[in-house]
């Protein structure tokens, strides 16, 4: 780990990320138990239709969390494996965009080293929550080639920075790290691992999440 007085061990590191992850599986999970007792429960053509419909939505939810926590916090292969940017940005895409929040992907396609990868994919975590009421996500290059690094800015309607992230993403305060908490930390630790800092910044209607 990063050697930090009071930092999680590895073992803690993993829980803690667990929690998250099972965090954000909850409620699309919990959807479709919800419509499965409603299938169960009532015999109206309406009501299984609705149920039927709420089935179908929260699987492409769960799928798509899945599909993004396997890169964004998974092994996603041995050491050394590098991930194709195309992926991060359809996985990137079925989580993070929906009719509040767009993406414009001005990456090129190539492949980087894995962490890299996951370095971006919580970055943009962290730069959606900067923009509650929705808007736009516009993901830059900083560099290029495998050295490359990113510049996130966040445009939205009362865009802001969030509640102690910007605290949080200094892996110097890894004593408060919590399962709310650790995104922000574990991005850190990612960034430290490309040999990178993350920094943010607000630009009037923005918030801009760089490597530096």
């Amino acid at each position: 780990m990063s050697g930090t007085p009071g930092a999680p061990d590895a073992l803690d590191l993993a829980a803690l990320l667990s929690s998250r992850v099972c965090h954000d599986l909850i409620n699309p999970v919990g959807a479709i138990v919800n419509g499965l007792e409603v299938m169960d429960s009532s015999n109206k053509a309406e009501d299984k239709e609705f149920a039927l419909d709420l089935i179908r939505k929260s699987a492409v939810s769960t799928s798509a969390r899945l599909q993004f926590c396997r890169i964004a916090y998974g092994a996603a292969g041995s050491a050394g494996t590098q991930i194709d940017l195309g992926d991060a940005q359809k996985v990137a895409r079925g989580h993070l965009e929906d009719a509040k929040t767009k993406i414009t992907w001005n990456l090129p396609h190539m492949l980087l080293p894995k962490n890299r990868v996951k370095l971006l994919l919580n970055m943009m975590v962290i730069a959606q929550q900067a923009i509650p009421r929705g808007g736009e996500l516009v993901i830059d290059p900083l560099g290029e080639g495998e050295t490359m690094g990113f510049r996130i800015r966040a445009v939205g309607q009362n865009a802001r920075e969030p509640h102690g992230i910007a605290e949080q993403l200094n892996p110097e305060n890894a004593a408060s790290v919590t399962a709310h908490a650790v995104q922000p930390y574990y991005t850190a630790l990612l960034a430290q691992a490309c040999g990178f800092k993350v920094s943010m910044t607000k630009e009037d209607d923005a918030v801009v999440i760089a490597t530096a």
